[in-house]
């Protein structure tokens, strides 16, 4: 396996220290210089394009213990988590996030861990922000 890392700095969250999505979110910003995330997935984008305490010209994300948090930021969360944005989104975002619900009571569609990795790799080689360089490991 080639070692992604080679040269650049590596960031490391552990999946064995958070069970929730705000454990994920304290976790996260542990990452961080002077800047506390607290969850929402627009401002988890602008983060990994850089100036929030990120190493600057790239770095590795490694994501221990993924599985861990696959299953905990899982469908159950991801429910949870929608039922709380919709409280506050725009009106005309309502039935979007109201069938994003249905769905992940079902257990379709994208979790929370599916968008955050997505956001992530967006960062990342092949990615539409590829020039931020951020490199995910699950492991």
């Amino acid at each position: 396996m080639t070692n992604q890392s080679d040269g650049l700095p590596v960031l490391v969250i552990d999946g064995a220290d958070f069970s929730d999505f705000d454990g994920f979110a304290r976790e996260f910003s542990r990452l961080l210089c002077n800047y506390t995330w607290r969850g929402n997935l627009d401002a988890f984008n602008d983060i990994l394009r850089g100036g929030f305490g990120t190493p600057e010209n790239g770095w590795v994300l490694r994501w221990l213990n993924s599985d861990s948090s696959r299953a905990a930021l899982g469908y159950e969360a991801t429910a949870l988590w929608l039922e709380v944005v919709l409280l506050t989104c725009h009106p005309s975002n309502r039935s979007n996030f109201e069938a994003r619900i249905s769905s992940a009571r079902r257990s379709e569609g994208p979790t929370l861990f599916d968008d955050l990795v997505e956001i992530i790799r967006d960062h990342g080689p092949g990615g539409n922000e590829s020039e931020d360089g951020v490199l995910l490991e699950l492991v």
